[in-house]
């Protein structure tokens, strides 16, 4: 159902975790994903902050697609908490994220 692989949904959390430090890696690597994968990963935010529930999955999803006016790096960086929301959006859906986490900062 998710347009976007857990890997990557846990490195945009790992590179927000670091924005200070890492903000033109977090929007070129947001700009590399296609239209789907971001529409899913602030699908995935929204659920993680309770504007939606996981069984709105879809809605969030299309909804993330038809509203889009804010390009999604700027979009997403307009949320302090943007990785817990990530996390709690991608446990919520049934995804563990810490795994992922893991293994990209074995890289």
């Amino acid at each position: 159902m998710l347009d976007i692989t857990a890997d990557k949904v846990a490195e945009v959390i790992i590179l927000a975790r670091e924005l200070d430090r890492a903000e033109a890696e977090f929007d070129a690597f947001i700009e590399r994903l296609n239209v789907e994968e971001q529409a899913c990963l602030v699908a995935i935010f929204w659920i993680g902050r309770g504007t939606y529930e996981p069984e709105e999955l879809p809605d969030a999803i299309e909804t993330a697609l038809n509203e889009a006016t804010t390009p999604t790096a700027e979009y997403l960086k307009g949320s302090p908490h943007l990785p817990d929301h990530l996390e709690a959006g991608l446990e919520a859906l049934g995804i563990d994220s810490s795994d992922e986490e893991d293994e990209l900062y074995r890289r």
